[in-house]
C-alpha cells in the first residue's frame, strides 16, 4: 500500500486489523504471516498509519483476491487498463481560482520485477483528449523503449496502450524513463511530451552473500565479557530500504563449545562478534569455529532468504604460564682451561605459544659465580638454556661450581596471574683435571753477559715447572728449539745452558746487543705436553775490534793550493770501544811522512794532502795508524790507495792522467797520441 504524508519527517507506523494473517513492514509492503489458500470471495482486511508523536490514524481497506490465470481472453473480458488522458493536470495549490498549466506529469507505475507474465502485458493506456477530432498516432522514447536496453517496453500507435514485453529485473535497472509522445498523421506535433516512470518494485528474489566465505579474527586468551573479536558483513542486492534487503545474523554454531557454548554473541544488524563469557584459555581451546548466518527481510525465518559463512577464532596468546625447570638440580662437567664449551643444557617448559616473547626463555646466573666464568645463552629453537664456560678454570684451584640460575620470559607475566614470574634451579659443574703444558719462569729470560764468553762455559740454568700438581708425571726434558748461530746447548735434564761458541756482539745474528734462543720443555704426561721459553742474551762490549780508514781509495790532485782527502775510522765496537780516533802516519818507509801529512779534524775525522808540490802520477800505498779509545786501546795500520794526477782547471785529472791511472805504459800513451795527429 502506498503512503503518501505531507510531512517527510513524521514517523508512520503501520498496523494490520488482522496481525496473524497479515503484517506491514515500515515501507508500507503487506506480507503474509502464514499460508492460506484463498476463496474466490475477497479477502478484506484494513491497512491503518499512525503518526506516533499525534496518534493521528489512517485507514485503508484492502481487498485480496485470486490473481487470474492467462486464458487468452479478449481484452474485455480481462481487467480494465488505466487510461492517462492527454494533457495530465496537475493542481499544486488548492485554490480553485489559479489557473494551471496544461502538464504532462504522472504518478510513478510501480511494476514488480520477475513477473510470469502473460508478455506483452499492457500496464496504461495513454490518449490524447484531441482524438475525437484528430486521427493521432502515439510513441513512446527512451532507455528501455529505443534505447539500449530496447524493446522492453511498447506502445500501441493506434490505441496508445503502452506494455511491457518481458519480465524486469530491479537489481539490474530500477526504474526507467520513458517519454510518451503524440503526432497527427502528418507527424506533426500535438501534445507536448509526457514523462512516464516506471519503478521496478523490489521482491525478495535474492539471498544474502558474505564478501568472505571463511572470516578470519583473533582474541587475546583472558579477555573479559564483551572483548570485540571482528565483523563479518553480507550483502544482498535486493531493496536495502525494504525489508528484502534488511538483514539479520545470528550464531548458529560453535566448535568447540568448551568452556562454554555461548562464548560469543553477535549483533544481528552490524555483524559485530563480542565475547560473552570468560575462560578464554588458549592452552585448553586455541581455535573456535563459528556458523554465522545472514538472513533477510529482518530476519524473519519463515519468509526470509538466508546464507551461511565460517568465522575462525584464533585464541591469541598472553604471557600467563612463567617457564618452568624441569629439575632442580642439572650437572655437568668441563675439562680446565677449556673455553667458549657447553657444559651444561637447562630445559624449561611454558605452556604459551612457542617462539613468542611469552614463551622465550631468558636465563641469569643468581650465585656461584662471582668472577663471571660462566654464562648461559638461550637455544632459539628448543628453548634450552646453555651453560658455557667464558673464562679459562683451574682445576688445580677450582675443582667444582655449584651455580644458582633462573629463568623468566622475554615479557612480563599478565597481571592477576597468580604465579611467581620465574623459575629457579641448580647446576652443579665438575672440573676435569688435564695434561697441561709446561711454562718457563721466567718467560721471557733476560741474561747480561760480555761478549767474547769461551765456549764451554755455564752461561745459566733455563727451567720450567708442571702445573699438574695432582697428576703422576715424574720429570721434564729440556731441548733446543731455535739457536740461529748455534752458540749454545742446554742440559736435558736440570736445563744448564753452556756455549758451544764464542759469543760475539758483532754477529750478524745479534740485533741491537741481543741474541734470542728458544728452548723446549715437554712432560712424559698421556698425552706428552711441552712448552717454549725464549732466552734472551743481553750481550755487552769488548775491545776486540780495530778501527779501519774509510774510504778506502782517493784521489788527489798536483796543485799549487793544498789539495785534501778526508778520511774517518770505521770501529765495529760501541763507546767507550770507539772514537775518539787518533789518526797518524808510521816511521817507515821513510818517503810517507816525506810526501804525506795528516791532520786531525775531529774524534772521527781527519785530512790527508801531499807534503811536496809535485809527485810523479800514479797510484801509492799510503798506510795509516788509527787507535780507539778502548781501555785498553785498540789500533791497525790501514792502506789507504791514492790516486795522484795532473788536473784541469776544473780540478779533474786530464785524459793522460787517466790512462796512466788505468795502468797504460808510456809508450802506449805516445802510440795513441801518435795515432790522434795522423787522424787529424
Amino acid at each position: 500500500v502506498r503512503f503518501q504524508s505531507c510531512d517527510e519527517n513524521k514517523k508512520i507506523h503501520f498496523g494490520s486489523s488482522e496481525p496473524e494473517d497479515f503484517r506491514v513492514g515500515e515501507d508500507g509492503v503487506v506480507y503474509a504471516e502464514r499460508s492460506f489458500q484463498l476463496s474466490a470471495e475477497p479477502t478484506e482486511f484494513v491497512v491503518s498509519a499512525q503518526d506516533k508523536e499525534t496518534q493521528e490514524e489512517w485507514q485503508m481497506r484492502v481487498k485480496l483476491t485470486p490473481e487470474p490465470a492467462f486464458t487468452g481472453a479478449s481484452e474485455k473480458d480481462q481487467k480494465k487498463i488505466e487510461d492517462i488522458i492527454f494533457p495530465w493536470q496537475q493542481y499544486k495549490h488548492s485554490s480553485p481560482l489559479k489557473r494551471q498549466k496544461r502538464d504532462w506529469v504522472i504518478p510513478p507505475i510501480n511494476l514488480p520485477e520477475n513477473s510470469r507474465g502473460p508478455f506483452p502485458q499492457e500496464l496504461v493506456r495513454i490518449r490524447s483528449d484531441r482524438d475525437k477530432s484528430l486521427s493521432l498516432r502515439y510513441s513512446v522514447t527512451g532507455p528501455g523503449a529505443d534505447q539500449p536496453p530496447t524493446g522492453i517496453f511498447i506502445i500501441n500507435p493506434i490505441s496508445g496502450q503502452l506494455s511491457v514485453t518481458k519480465p524486469l529485473d530491479r537489481e539490474q535497472i530500477a526504474s526507467f524513463h520513458l517519454r510518451a509522445h503524440a503526432v497527427d498523421v502528418n507527424g506533426n506535433q500535438v501534445e507536448n511530451p509526457i514523462d512516464i516512470v516506471i519503478n521496478v518494485i523490489d521482491m525478495n528474489d535474492n539471498r544474502p552473500e558474505f564478501l568472505h566465505q571463511v572470516w578470519n579474527g583473533t582474541v587475546p586468551e583472558g579477555s573479559k565479557p564483551g572483548t570485540y573479536v571482528m565483523t563479518v558483513t553480507a550483502i544482498d542486492a535486493d531493496d536495502p530500504n525494504a525489508q528484502n534487503g534488511m538483514l539479520r545474523y545470528r550464531i548458529l554454531s560453535q566448535a568447540p563449545s568448551s568452556p562454554s557454548p555461548n562464548m560469543f554473541t553477535i549483533n544481528n544488524e552490524t555483524g559485530d562478534i563480542i565475547t560473552v563469557a570468560a575462560g578464554l584459555d588458549r592452552e585448553k581451546v586455541q581455535q573456535y569455529t563459528l556458523i554465522i548466518q545472514a538472513t533477510d527481510m529482518e530476519g524473519n525465518p519463515t519468509y526470509g532468504l538466508s546464507n551461511t559463512a565460517t568465522a575462525v577464532i584464533t585464541v591469541t596468546d598472553i604471557n600467563d604460564n612463567p617457564p618452568e625447570f624441569t629439575a632442580m638440580t642439572f650437572y655437568g662437567e668441563v675439562p680446565e682451561n677449556r673455553v667458549d664449551v657447553i657444559v651444561a643444557n637447562l630445559t624449561v617448559t611454558d605452556k604459551d605459544q612457542p617462539h613468542t616473547p611469552a614463551w622465550n626463555a631468558m636465563y641469569r646466573m643468581t650465585g656461584g659465580d662471582p668472577t663471571g666464568r660462566f654464562t648461559i645463552l638461550t637455544d632459539p629453537n628448543s628453548n634450552d638454556g646453555l651453560v658455557t664456560v667464558v673464562k679459562p678454570i683451574d682445576f688445580e684451584t677450582n675443582r667444582m661450581f655449584v651455580l644458582t640460575v633462573a629463568a623468566e620470559n622475554q615479557v612480563p607475566l599478565a597481571k592477576g596471574i597468580q604465579h611467581p614470574p620465574q623459575s629457579t634451579a641448580t647446576v652443579s659443574i665438575t672440573v676435569i683435571d688435564v695434561n697441561e703444558s709446561p711454562y718457563f719462569v721466567p718467560n721471557p729470560k733476560l741474561v747480561r753477559q760480555e761478549e767474547g764468553l769461551l765456549a764451554g762455559s755455564v752461561l745459566t740454568t733455563f727451567t720450567a715447572q708442571d702445573p699438574d700438581r695432582y697428576m703422576q708425571q715424574t720429570s721434564l726434558r729440556y731441548s733446543k728449539l731455535s739457536d740461529p748461530a748455534n752458540w749454545l746447548k742446554i742440559d736435558p735434564v736440570n736445563g744448564q745452558i753452556t756455549t758451544t761458541a764464542v759469543l760475539d756482539r758483532e754477529s750478524i745474528y745479534v740485533q741491537n746487543n741481543m741474541y734470542n734462543a728458544t728452548f723446549l720443555a715437554s712432560d712424559n704426561g698421556i698425552p706428552p705436553m711441552s712448552g717454549t721459553g725464549t732466552l734472551q742474551i743481553h750481550l755487552l762490549d769488548i775491545n776486540d775490534n780495530a778501527p779501519q780508514v774509510n774510504p778506502k781509495e782517493a784521489t788527489t790532485c798536483e796543485t799549487l793550493q793544498p789539495n785534501a782527502i778526508n778520511i774517518t775510522a770505521i770501529d765495529p765496537d760501541i763507546d767507550p770501544n770507539a772514537g775518539p780516533f787518533a789518526f797518524e802516519l808510521p816511521d817507515t818507509p821513510a818517503s810517507i811522512k816525506r810526501n804525506w801529512t795528516i791532520i786531525r779534524i775531529s774524534g772521527d775525522h781527519a785530512q790527508l794532502s801531499l807534503r811536496i808540490r809535485f809527485l810523479e802520477a800514479g797510484i801509492y800505498d799510503v798506510p795509516i795508524v788509527i787507535t780507539d779509545s778502548g781501555n785498553p786501546h785498540a789500533s791497525s795500520t790501514s792502506v789507504l790507495k791514492v790516486k795522484v794526477c795532473q788536473c784541469d782547471i776544473n780540478g779533474d785529472c786530464t785524459d793522460v792522467d787517466r790512462m796512466v791511472g788505468a795502468g797504460l805504459g808510456t809508450g802506449a800513451i805516445i802510440a795513441i797520441l801518435l795515432c790522434i795527429i795522423i787522424l787529424l
